[in-house]
């Protein structure tokens, strides 16, 4: 049902859509409550509650409520949405792998090639790239970056808040930043984005296609995966932003040519000096 709301929300009315927001956002809570107080809370009519539960294919709000249970209700919270409790190890391992093989699977058919060239265009021309993400996603942003600076590209991720709002107004054309967030609505980050554009600098998102900050961005890359992070950990769309992150990776060093090589060795070099016999 989650995924079924992220899927349409872009053709819905205005006033469905705060509904939608409000749903994806606070799933557990619109459970417990009435269509009267659904209502007030979101402030729209009952009439645009039970016409958003027939788009979504629900008789009406009761039925609505009762598949958004099930599907908040799949998993242990927290942990892992496939996972039951008292899962053998058998059990984790299949789910697991299973969830993250589809979801990678998923995002490489429908990642638009015309995008991703855009973004290593942007990239490879960029004097600085700065990588930002909050929680999480701040950690994928330092795994990003790790990749690039090995390119011989001055670049650096920032997971404080404080820190990269301040960073983003020190850009400028050609500078590009990588903004990760699955859902692309936390607030610090879309101000990151507001104040990238403000000087000039690109923006480039790994985010969900329906998102504030894929709205915000220069180039958004989607990665669409079902996976609710309000309720479970971040597993595959982790996984999914990290893999886009190696295709661009990629990209920029192929568009630099020979001189890349040289940078590369010497990298790999220093890295195999430390190693024991």
């Amino acid at each position: 049902m989650l995924s079924r709301i992220e899927t349409l929300h872009p053709s819905l009315r205005p006033s469905e859509r705060r509904l939608a927001d409000f749903a994806l956002g606070r799933p557990r809570e619109i459970i417990t409550l009435s269509m009267t107080e659904v209502a007030a809370r979101v402030g729209v009519s009952q009439a645009t509650i039970a016409r958003f539960c027939q788009a979504l294919g629900c008789s009406g709000f009761r039925e609505f409520k009762i598949a958004l249970a099930q599907a908040v209700g799949n998993g242990v919270p927290f942990v892992h949405q496939d996972v039951a409790e008292g899962e053998t190890p058998a059990g984790i391992i299949g789910k697991v792998f299973d969830r993250a093989l589809s979801s990678l699977m998923q995002v490489r058919d429908t990642l638009s090639p015309a995008a991703v060239q855009r973004a290593i265009g942007l990239l490879g021309a960029a004097r600085r790239i700065e990588f930002y993400g909050a929680g999480n996603s701040g950690i994928v942003a330092a795994d990003l970056q790790h990749k690039f600076f090995r390119l011989g590209i001055p670049t650096v991720a920032y997971s404080d808040p404080h820190v990269y709002n301040m960073s983003a107004l020190t850009l400028g054309p050609p500078d590009a930043a990588i903004l990760v967030s699955h859902s692309g609505r936390t607030h610090d980050i879309l101000e990151a984005a507001e104040n990238l554009r403000s000087v000039g600098a690109a923006v480039i998102a790994l985010t969900h296609s329906n998102s504030p900050l894929a709205r915000l961005a220069t180039v958004a890359l989607a990665a669409d995966v079902s996976e609710n992070t309000d309720v479970f950990s971040p597993m595959t769309s982790r996984l999914t932003h990290l893999t886009i992150g190696d295709v661009l990776a990629v990209g920029v060093a192929l568009g630099r040519g020979p001189d890349v090589g040289g940078v590369l060795t010497r990298g790999k070099a220093a890295v195999l000096s430390r190693r024991t016999d």
